[in-house]
């Protein structure tokens, strides 16, 4: 009963902050950091149990003119937004591309605060809220949400939470954090003992391993493509508190009972998960990071809607595989935006 009312006062001082304007607070667009054709802003968020706390919006315009239609990208876990070239796919595909930065993530992250901090993972609902008020304000009426791997469950649950009124016409999933990828005992026993100790005891530090095999997948100065901030976005993932186990865990045990999102949903993840914590080839052409069957399995109960598409050895972040593979993740999505008369 306390969660519930505490959720109903959260939403009511949101919607009162934007209502207001007082989220528009140093909140102009500037030249991001990703250089031409960037624009991103400051939106200063109602203080949490950490003191400030903002978000960041990124957008990249189209350039065909009299466009109203939008993407909203949501990012995973150590991340940020940093995929340029996604982002260029669909302005050139005449939608507007927007991104957002939650907070204590990338752009978002300010001193002192523990990264990727969260006690739960509705705190990122003001969040999404925030960038889809100002992406209508500025003339998008049709807006698709997309998240990758953490942001896929976070949208998920965004959604399931907004089902009676959604703000948004569809849902991109790019291999959603749908579950661990750990042994049944450490699911199963593990797992719910550090969630059960994060309830009293929320900064307790849980390491996540020392790899960098899925970074070294990646970057360009590895094995990868990419170039991107390693001080925004770890090679090695920073431990997580028990809290955010917490938060984790709780998202998961609502996504296993099944949810009911009523808009259209693309379920993307790869043809095969890739284990060990040494780079080795096969790093280049499979997930490192989930269990592709749990996506496919919890991914399937996700709403009445959902289209799945496996990805010939995609990477993780499917956007990010080598390019026949992502020519095909880019391939079926604009085929379910037209399918869906959404393009």
């Amino acid at each position: 009963m306390k969660k519930i009312w505490f959720s109903r006062y959260l939403a009511v001082v949101v919607l009162l902050w934007i209502a207001t304007g007082a989220f528009l607070a140093a909140a102009q667009y500037a030249p991001d950091r990703l250089g031409e054709g960037f624009e991103s802003r400051t939106l200063v968020m109602p203080d949490d149990y950490s003191g400030r706390v903002v978000t960041t919006l990124v957008r990249s315009l189209s350039p065909c003119g009299d466009v109203h239609r939008a993407i909203l990208y949501v990012h995973g876990y150590n991340d940020y937004f940093f995929q340029k070239s996604m982002a260029q796919t669909f302005t050139d595909s005449c939608f507007n591309f927007y991104a957002v930065d939650l907070r204590k993530y990338g752009r978002s992250l300010l001193t002192g605060q523990t990264p990727f901090e969260v006690r739960d993972l509705q705190e990122y609902f003001a969040d999404i809220d925030t960038a889809l008020t100002l992406i209508r304000q500025e003339g998008n009426r049709e807006i698709v949400l997309m998240g990758h791997s953490t942001g896929g469950l976070i949208t998920s649950l965004y959604c399931e939470a907004h089902r009676d009124s959604l703000p948004v016409q569809g849902l991109i999933l790019n291999s959603p954090f749908l579950d661990m990828n750990m042994s049944g005992f450490y699911e199963k026993v593990l797992v719910p003992l550090v969630s059960s100790w994060g309830r009293c005891f929320k900064h307790t530090k849980i390491s996540q391993g020392n790899s960098t095999a899925y970074a070294e997948s990646l970057l360009k100065a590895y094995h990868g493509e990419w170039e991107y901030d390693t001080n925004l976005k770890f090679k090695v993932s920073p431990p997580v508190t028990a809290a955010w186990v917490r938060a984790i865990h709780r998202g998961h045990n609502q996504v296993h009972k099944g949810l009911h999102i009523p808009c259209p949903i693309l379920l993307m993840y790869s043809s095969q998960s890739v284990q060990g914590d040494k780079w080795t080839p096969q790093h280049q052409s499979g997930d490192a990071v989930l269990d592709v069957k749990d996506i496919a399995r919890y991914g399937r109960t996700l709403g009445p809607r959902a289209t799945e598409f496996e990805v010939q050895e995609g990477l993780h972040d499917l956007v990010l595989s080598k390019p026949a593979a992502r020519q095909s993740v880019y391939a079926e999505i604009f085929r379910w935006l037209r399918s869906n008369d959404l393009d």
